[in-house]
C-alpha cells in the first residue's frame, strides 16, 4: 500500500461567529500517493473550506494531524511558524481553481513555470512538455487574456502539475465549462495527475461527472438541524 500523500486526522474548522457560524469536521482523511477521489457536496457543505485546509491555505481551529507527503504540517500552525508552512505548501501542493487564476500579467510560460520557481525546482523543458501535452504549446507565449476558457484551465492544470507535486487539488475545476470542454479538461486533469504520480483531491458539485471519469466519491454530510458537515474517507 502506498504511503499517505495527505492525512487528517481530528480537524475543525469554523467559518463565521455567532448565529452564522459554520462548522466542518474531519475525524479521519486519507489520501495515499497516486489515488484520486472527489468531495462531492451542495453549496455551502464545506468543499472548499476543506480544499483550502488541505492547501495549508487557512488554518484550523484543531487538528491532531495535517500531514503531506508524512510531514505534519498541525505543529507548524499551533507555533505560528508561517515560512515553513510557505515552503511544504510550494514544495507539494498544486492547486487547479475555477477559473484557473492565472496571473494576468505575465505568459502563459511563466504562469506555469511560478511553482517551479517558488520551490526551487525549474525546468523549461517539463513546461514545454506539459503544454505540448496539454494542447496549449502555442499558447506559451501569450497573455492569458487571449486565451479561451478551456485553454486557461489547461494552463491552470499545468501549472499546478509543472513542481511535481505529491498532492494536487482542484476546486470545481469544470464548473464554468461548457460540458464538453468539462469532459476534455477533467480527463486531462486525471490522466496528467495519474501520470505524474500525484494524488488528486477534486471537489465537485457534480458527482456523475467524477463517477464517470473514474473518481470515487466521498460526501461531505450535513448534520441534521446544525450548521455542521463531517467528512471521513480512508
Amino acid at each position: 500500500m502506498s504511503a499517505p500523500a495527505l492525512e487528517i486526522a481530528g480537524l475543525v474548522r469554523t467559518n463565521g461567529t455567532g448565529a452564522g457560524a459554520f462548522v466542518l469536521e474531519v475525524d479521519r482523511f486519507v489520501l495515499r500517493a497516486g489515488e484520486a477521489i472527489a468531495v462531492a457536496g451542495a453549496s455551502g457543505s464545506g468543499k472548499s473550506t476543506f480544499l483550502d485546509l488541505a492547501a495549508l491555505a487557512v488554518p484550523p481551529d484543531r487538528a491532531g494531524r495535517l500531514a503531506l507527503a508524512g510531514e505534519d504540517a498541525a505543529p507548524l500552525w499551533r507555533a505560528g511558524r508561517g515560512e515553513a508552512l510557505a515552503r511544504l505548501r510550494a514544495r507539494g501542493i498544486g492547486y487547479v481553481l475555477q477559473t484557473g487564476a492565472l496571473l494576468p500579467f505575465v505568459t502563459v510560460r511563466a504562469n506555469i513555470a511560478l511553482p517551479q520557481r517558488l520551490a526551487g525546482r525549474e525546468n523549461p523543458g517539463h513546461v514545454a512538455s506539459l503544454a505540448a501535452t496539454l494542447g496549449i504549446a502555442s499558447t506559451l507565449d501569450r497573455m492569458p487574456a487571449s486565451l479561451s476558457v478551456g485553454q486557461r484551465q489547461r494552463a491552470a492544470i499545468a501549472r499546478a502539475l509543472s513542481h511535481r507535486p505529491a498532492l494536487v487539488l482542484a476546486d470545481e475545476p469544470t464548473a464554468s465549462l461548457h460540458p464538453e470542454m468539462a469532459d476534455t479538461v477533467l480527463d486531462l486533469l486525471v490522466r496528467e495527475t495519474a501520470a505524474s504520480g500525484a494524488a488528486l483531491l477534486l471537489a465537485t458539485h457534480d458527482p456523475e461527472r467524477a463517477l464517470r471519469f473514474g473518481l470515487p466519491v466521498v460526501p461531505i454530510a450535513p448534520v441534521h438541524g446544525e450548521s455542521r458537515s463531517r467528512l471521513a474517507h480512508g
